[in-house]
């Protein structure tokens, strides 16, 4: 497998959905209820998928992909398997917030080998293969660096879906997080959070029972870039997708942050 052959693929193929989607934020939106948990989709969702499927199983007709609106298009168990967010922050393009991206992942037996993030606001492009770094779209390498404040880290904030407002683990979280963290963003676009981890713009990620079709491409960007990743109680974090109904828990930060946080958590 040719992966920076995928990796030019999945980078055209989300700038191409991101153009289309930028384009269509100019004129009225559909949007209509997806789910009873107050998620919403819209026809931009739709369009983006269907274009970012055709690029993706046109190069690679052997491979399956997990989209986020269709599910699985193709066979279940294939070695190598695609993860398409095509619209990561509808709820933002929903109420006029430009603040939204796309993002492919392909995983091998269900670990991530190539993750890509275009934010089509920005017109910029991120991208990570494992094991060899990750880059913007100027070329340059993606470093997180640790820069500690006195006012305490800043922080982005994921939950999945469909988690009730009184969940105790959610209000014992957050609680924590409002007490010490300098500031906790709640962007509504995860992958847009990855990418601002690996670049540095904050200092780490707590998130709780999140959905794993945005979570590779952008777990890989941050991790490639020197981030690490650990389940909520510390142990090791499991990045093997197995499949679009997985859930993840997790703390993301630089290696040095990452036991002050997770004690700030305990």
């Amino acid at each position: 497998m040719d992966l920076d052959h995928a990796r030019t693929v999945a980078v055209e193929a989300a700038e191409a959905a991101g153009a289309l989607i930028r384009e269509g934020t100019r004129r009225s939106l559909r949007v209509h209820a997806k789910g009873d948990a107050g998620d919403v989709v819209t026809d931009l969702d739709l369009a983006s998928e269907k274009l970012l499927l055709e690029r993706i199983l046109t190069a690679f007709p052997s491979h399956a992909v997990i989209a986020e609106e269709s599910g699985l298009n193709g066979a279940a168990g294939c070695e190598w398997t695609w993860l398409v967010d095509p619209l990561d922050g509808t709820n933002n393009i929903a109420i006029g917030l430009p603040a939204y991206v796309v993002g492919v992942a392909l995983c091998r037996a269900g670990r991530p080998q190539l993750g890509v993030v275009h934010d089509p606001v920005s017109a910029q492009t991120w991208s990570a293969i494992k094991g060899r770094g990750a880059l913007a779209s100027s070329g340059r390498r993606l470093s997180a660096p640790y820069a500690p404040s006195p006012h305490g880290p800043l922080l982005a904030w994921i939950q999945g879906y469909g988690i009730a407002r009184d969940d105790a683990t959610v209000l014992r979280l957050k609680s924590a997080l409002d007490l010490h963290a300098r500031r906790v963003l709640q962007l509504w676009t995860p992958l847009l959070s990855w990418a601002m981890l690996a670049r540095g713009d904050i200092d780490g990620i707590v998130g709780y029972r999140t959905g794993v079709v945005d979570l590779p491409a952008g777990a890989l960007l941050a991790q490639e870039a020197g981030i690490e990743i650990r389940a909520l109680d510390g142990g090791p974090y499991d990045e093997r997708i197995q499949g679009a109904a997985d859930e993840r828990s997790y703390v993301a930060a630089h290696p040095r942050a990452l036991p002050g946080l997770l004690a700030l958590l305990q």
